[in-house]
């Protein structure tokens, strides 16, 4: 077989390939995107929306999380935290690391690997590493009590089905300001689920379950999992404890 024709052949089957397994992937994403895909919602900023805030909060009990001086969990089964609420410090651990966040003064927290304090070239790697990873996994926890923190707008949004919902924006902060949820609530206040508006996320208005709640000792109410299309984040065991 002449070389060129080798060539184009070999061109051929690689492409063949590709095709192969990106086809699919395109037409899935294709078809999530015009089943999921929704604009951000409009809404009225003002007194009725932080009013519904202000219930939701209520029906979570914020006072009880408030006093909550310690939280425990483990996100996905991947990345383990132990929240020192009073100290604004927490551990988190994964794989064989562990950063001990000052979340006060970032520069100021340590790193270990295994049981041996690590000073090393990647340090300050690590420590931006468990900061993503704590302003990701702990919003997945306690994003509720956040909706009043500063730098939020709440706007009152009537949903399709005649339903008061809460969208909070985030103009700065955390990893990815400018993110919109809209939570959508029960009768009595209790989130039920929320629809994202994120960077991260090639498909704005995905809806994540928030029905899971759990009770902790200190009698604050925090999730133990969410349903996420086909996915489940689960949490671990949750902690909260009054120090």
């Amino acid at each position: 077989m002449p070389k060129a024709s080798k060539t184009k052949r070999i061109f051929k089957i690689i492409g063949g390939i590709i095709i192969f397994f990106t086809l699919p992937s395109l037409l899935f994403f294709g078809f999530m995107y015009l089943k999921y895909d929704e604009d951000l919602p409009t809404g009225k900023l003002g007194t009725e929306a932080d009013q519904l805030a202000t219930t939701m909060l209520n029906a979570l009990n914020e006072e009880a999380y408030l006093n909550t001086d310690y939280i425990e969990w483990t996100f996905k089964s991947r990345h383990h935290y132990k929240w020192y609420k009073n100290d604004n410090t927490c551990e988190v651990s994964w794989d064989a690391m562990t950063v001990i966040l000052d979340l006060d003064n970032i520069n100021n927290s340590k790193v270990f690997a295994g049981e041996q304090e690590y000073n090393g070239s990647e340090k300050q790697d690590y420590i931006n590493k468990a900061e993503k990873y704590f302003n990701n996994d702990s919003f997945w926890l306690v994003a509720p009590y956040k909706v009043f923190d500063k730098g939020t707008e709440r706007r009152l949004v009537t949903t399709e089905n005649g339903e008061k919902a809460l969208l909070v924006t985030y103009t700065k902060g955390g990893s990815t300001p400018g993110d919109s949820y809209l939570w959508h609530l029960d009768k009595n206040g209790l989130p039920k689920s929320f629809q994202m508006w994120v960077d991260i996320l090639p498909i704005d208005g995905l809806e994540a379950s928030w029905d899971q709640w759990t009770t902790t000792q200190s009698g604050a109410k925090l999730p133990t999992s969410h349903k996420f299309m086909v996915f489940n984040l689960d949490m671990g065991e949750v902690i909260g404890l009054k120090l």
